[in-house]
């Protein structure tokens, strides 16, 4: 199997960077949704469906790590752009994504690559022949744009959430921000009509052009979030232009999945933004059912159009079952905790909600750790899995989810965490000493509690969860 294949199959989704923090009641429906949402992704990738009955008739029909994903993209589109606009400032909102998401993810990676050996590594980076390249792509987190392996499988998900905090923060600078819907309808129109036709990976024909792409794309988003950073209202839509020009840009020239995926998940995480702004009166009610309702149409009919034969094997899920029915499944979730989300959830859950971004990084190196103490071949572990007597198969399973659990919440307590409240040192720091230029005053719904660094990517989203591939693909 190839790299590039393996990566593929290994990937699953968003990330998601969550919440850093359990939140209070009126947000807990969305940390409780984000657990389950990575739990799923890792069970995906533990193949957990090929120890259970009927397990290959369901993974046939329903992908749990597409639906994770698709999760942690609807999450992502509510939370993100409440985050910004409670700010009413594009440099807090960079820093707090940039502290919430490099430290766990640079750990994660530091640690797959110092403890576990090469027949059991998950990163590509002992395989990629541009070592300079490889850490430009990946520390750009636009690796499914710009033709590069994905360091971290399930990192391929952070370029959609980068694409989207790029085209959300533009939005924000030049005041297009409320203009939810239309986006949200537009982009799953491009997916339904131009899917197979907007070209894939056409700036990548060899590597010298990979290499331009790279530089270009770094100079432009270096010099796009220093215009976000600089608190200055003309440079902020200076690097909004740049931003949102460059995501617009790779989007229709050179994703590594068709454009009918990419087109899918950006029309999900905005129609994410329009309940939120129907919930807060920014829109018509009529308005965004209708805008959802499209949407998620939309959503299950490209997987039912485009999803099959030579094409599936270049998207997120074997079949177009599996990505239908579980894209829609992912919007019957997010609507029923939608509709609990006054309830009180279980603490458990929230809990899991609140380290769900390390639990989505790290479910596959832990899975990857224990298969190498044990001994067990990472290709074929689930056949050993189906040897064992029905006890110790599920003791094996719950010994796994004890141990990523332990991990997620250390990681959780000793980076995530420290990094947050970093950045928030830093924002106000730097706020005191260069004053912001206000871009626009906070509305009345910026009383609406939203956490200072919530947000479902991918980082998990984060998440969908792709580095050479997406969601759904396992060895």
């Amino acid at each position: 199997m190839t790299l590039k294949s393996r990566s593929r199959r290994e990937a699953t989704g968003a990330t998601g960077a969550g919440s850093a923090r359990p939140s209070s009641n009126r947000l807990g429906w969305l940390d409780a949704l984000r657990g389950i949402a990575a739990l799923a992704v890792a069970a995906h990738h533990f193949e957990i469906l090929r120890i259970v009955p009927f397990g290959g008739e369901i993974a046939s029909h329903f992908d749990l790590g597409f639906y994770g994903v698709i999760v942690f993209f609807i999450v992502s589109g509510y939370i993100i752009p409440a985050s910004l606009e409670r700010r009413g400032d594009v440099r807090a909102f960079w820093i707090g994504r940039i502290f919430r998401i490099y430290p766990a993810l640079i750990v994660a990676m530091l640690l797959s690559e110092f403890i576990l050996p090469p027949a059991y590594q998950v990163l590509t980076f002992d395989s990629y022949h541009h070592d300079k390249l490889w850490l430009v792509g990946n520390g750009l987190m636009l690796t499914d744009m710009l033709g590069v392996w994905n360091g971290f499988g399930v990192s391929w998900t952070l370029t959609y959430e980068m694409i989207f905090y790029f085209l959300v923060s533009s939005l924000f600078a030049f005041g297009w921000h409320r203009r939810s819907t239309p986006i949200a309808v537009g982009a799953g129109a491009v997916a339904l009509v131009m899917g197979v036709w907007i070209p894939s990976h056409s700036l990548q024909n060899s590597n010298q052009e990979i290499y331009n792409l790279v530089t270009a794309a770094l100079a432009v988003v270096v010099m796009g979030v220093l215009c976000m950073l600089s608190g200055n209202a003309s440079l902020a839509r200076t690097g909004g232009l740049l931003l949102g020009g460059l995501s617009l840009y790779l989007v229709c020239t050179n994703g590594r999945v068709p454009a009918f995926e990419t087109f899918t998940i950006l029309a999900t995480m905005f129609a994410g933004t329009v309940i939120y702004r129907a919930q807060h009166g920014q829109i018509e009610r009529i308005e965004a059912w209708l805008a959802i309702g499209f949407v998620a149409a939309a959503g299950a009919l490209v997987g039912w159009m485009f999803n099959r034969g030579p094409m599936a094997d270049a998207t997120s899920t074997f079949t177009w079952q599996a990505w239908t029915y579980a894209y829609l499944g992912a919007w019957a979730s997010f609507g029923l905790f939608f509709l609990l989300r006054k309830r009180r959830m279980p603490r458990a859950m929230v809990w899991l909600g609140a380290v769900s971004f390390s639990l989505y990084l790290l479910h596959w190196p832990v899975k990857r750790f224990l298969l190498w103490r044990f001994g067990w071949d990472p290709k074929y572990y689930w056949a050993k899995l189906q040897e064992l007597p029905f006890a110790e198969r599920w003791a094996w399973v719950a010994m796994y989810l004890a141990v990523l659990l332990v991990v997620c919440w250390v990681v959780y307590r000793l980076v995530e965490m420290p990094f947050q409240n970093l950045g928030r040192k830093l924002t106000k720091a730097m706020n005191r000493r260069w004053p912001p230029q206000s871009l626009e005053a906070p509305a009345a719904v910026a009383a609406v509690p939203v956490p200072a660094v919530g947000t479902a990517e991918p980082a998990l989203v984060g998440a969908g969860t792709a580095g050479a591939g997406g969601p759904a693909k396992t060895d």
